[in-house]
This record gives C-alpha cells, structure tokens and sequence, in this order.
C-alpha cells in the first residue's frame, strides 16, 4: 500500500495516509511534487494521464508527478515515479519551485491539495509508457506550450498551468533556470519521515 505524507499549514510531517483514500471533496494537504524533462531542444516530454486515474484521468499534464513516501526524499520519489510511469531513467532531476502549492477541485468535487516542490531534468530519452499511469506522451516546443498556457488555449492540468505560469518567470530557456534553494522546501521534504 502506498502511503502519501499528510502535511500541516507549515508543510510539517503530522501523519500519512493511503494513496488510495486520500481524494475526496475534502483532501487534506499532503506532499507531492512535480517533473518537467526536457529534451536538450528545449522541448517538454507532455504526458496525458491514464483514464483510469481516479483524478484528472486522461488530461494533458507535465512530465511527472507523484507523492514521496514517509521515508522518502522528493528528488528520490521523482526518480522512482519516472522509472515507473515512463521508464526514463535519468542521472538527476534539479530543484527549480520548492515552494509550489495548489489547491484544485474537478467538476465531481474531487480536490487535490499539495505542497508540491518541482523539479526539472533535461536528458534525451525515449519513454514506455506504463498504461496504468500514462495514456500517451509527446514532445512539445516549451515556446509553444508557454504561449498556449498564457492564451488559454492549452488543454493541461490545472496544476500544470499554474506551475507553467511560475516557471515561465524563471526564464525562457528552461535550461537556464536558476535552481530553487532547498532550504525553502516544506520541513517535510527537507526531513523524511523515519521508515515505519
């Protein structure tokens, strides 16, 4: 079973919880984070959630998201859940919005509510896509998809949207981003639970 960190107001550790149970219309915030990869083009591998995701299933989104377990650091967490979802391995992922957090709500009142640090890899790969995580994927021009995210006009996840208009701010080339200081991450994600 696999186990998500519920999180008070000041991103401290105060429990866990199944993944399994904990979204419904009143999701108690908890740590996640999110990955964008890039290819050394500039471009951004874009992935559409599985269908049968209980939430936002078969909607555009970045690369990667997922949830640290109790004991797990959330560069360790985004390794792991590329491996899994898209069969990417990559050397490192680089912190680049520790301090992201949202709160969003789908049309049955499902919410979603993260502390959600994210991060950054560039590398060239070619992903597998595990059906139980990932209905497709392509390569976007982040130029594109920047301009799309700022019109209105890209069908994305809420929280890819909101975490777009961040990084945009970071710069134009998202190999150029200045990197996120760890020291601003949720105490959570600074200082994983101890394995229980």
């Amino acid at each position: 079973m696999e186990r998500v960190v519920l999180l008070d107001e000041d991103g401290r550790a105060v429990g866990t919880t199944d993944k399994a149970t904990v979204h419904h219309e009143e999701t108690p915030l908890h740590l996640a984070f999110s990955c964008y990869l890039f290819n050394p083009r500039g471009e951004l591998l874009l992935t559409r959630r599985a269908l049968s995701k209980p939430t936002w299933p078969g909607v555009w989104t970045n690369t990667c998201c997922g949830h640290p377990g109790p004991a797990e650091t959330p560069r360790d967490a985004v390794l792991r859940r590329l491996s899994d979802e898209l069969g990417i391995e990559v050397g490192d992922v680089e912190l680049v919005l520790p301090g992201f957090r949202y709160r969003a709500v789908m049309g049955n009142g499902v919410v979603e509510n993260e502390m959600c640090p994210v991060f950054r890899a560039i590398t060239e790969v070619t992903a597998h896509p595990n059906p139980a995580e990932v209905e497709e994927v392509r390569w976007v021009s982040w130029a594109q998809l920047t301009a799309d995210v700022a019109g209105g006009t890209a069908e994305i996840s809420p929280w890819a949207k909101l975490q777009i208009d961040e990084l945009t701010g970071l710069g134009t080339d998202p190999s150029r981003w200045p990197l996120g200081d760890p020291v601003d991450l949720p105490p959570a994600a600074r200082e994983p639970m101890n394995a229980a």
